[in-house]
């Protein structure tokens, strides 16, 4: 029906791939709650490995009506998934900024 390039299926697996390793070097370069917000990032990426498996799993099947449901898991792991890297991001983005000088009365 919907057959994929070599290529293709190559981008597709490579991306699995890769938001795996990227999640796993993240919790290893950064355990503990030392690095809270390092491992939160990690974590965040989780529903976008998600999404890349349920594509990866849908092309698998040639992209069967049976399995249309896939599509709807990755568009939601997608959004899910970039509100929670987004948060991630914000919070390392404030987690690196330094503290604001108290402002004394005299």
């Amino acid at each position: 029906m919907h057959e994929l390039s070599l290529g293709t299926w190559w981008i597709h697996w490579a991306s699995v791939v890769e938001w795996l390793a990227a999640i796993v070097l993240i919790q290893r370069r950064f355990p503990g709650p030392r690095f809270a917000g390092a491992s939160l990032f990690g974590l965040a990426m989780i529903p976008a490995l998600i999404s890349a498996m349920a594509a990866c799993t849908w092309h698998l099947y040639d992209n069967s009506e049976s399995l249309r449901w896939l599509v709807t898991l990755q568009a939601f792991t997608t959004l899910i998934g970039n509100c929670c890297l987004a948060l991630a991001a914000a919070n390392s983005h404030a987690a690196s900024r330094p503290a604001s000088p108290v402002l004394e009365e005299q």
